[in-house]
């Protein structure tokens, strides 16, 4: 027990040491370093700045199709396991999201003027 304590002791006092030597030696960092990186331009806006409410939209139907994708992996691969039952499932959740594309198109959310 009083070997291990020692240890811990000795482990946590060099990692104590190595940061604190880490912190003294480190460079301070420029002031162009702060800035957000635009390919060296001057930023025009603020860097958290507000995104127009389409970009949420379009932001959605981007995911959706993503895990769309990623469900269309997994179904690659037992699709020949399965068979023709994997395939009218899939062509039903390709209907969904088709149906919600001419929906949210129907709707303008597409639109940009």
């Amino acid at each position: 027990m009083t070997n291990l304590l020692v240890i811990l002791t000795a482990v946590t006092l060099s990692l104590a040491v190595l940061y604190a030597a880490a912190r003294a030696v480190r460079p301070a960092p420029a002031d162009t370093t702060q800035l957000p990186f635009l390919s060296g331009h001057a930023a025009r806006e603020h860097a958290v700045s507000r995104y127009h409410v389409r970009w949420y939209t379009i932001t959605m139907i981007f995911l959706a199709f993503d895990m769309e994708m990623a469900f269309m992996y997994l179904w690659a691969v037992v699709v020949a396991d399965i068979g023709a039952s994997a395939v009218i499932e899939m062509f039903g959740f390709l209907a969904v999201l088709l149906i919600g594309v001419l929906y949210a198109w129907r709707e303008g959310a597409l639109r940009w003027t």
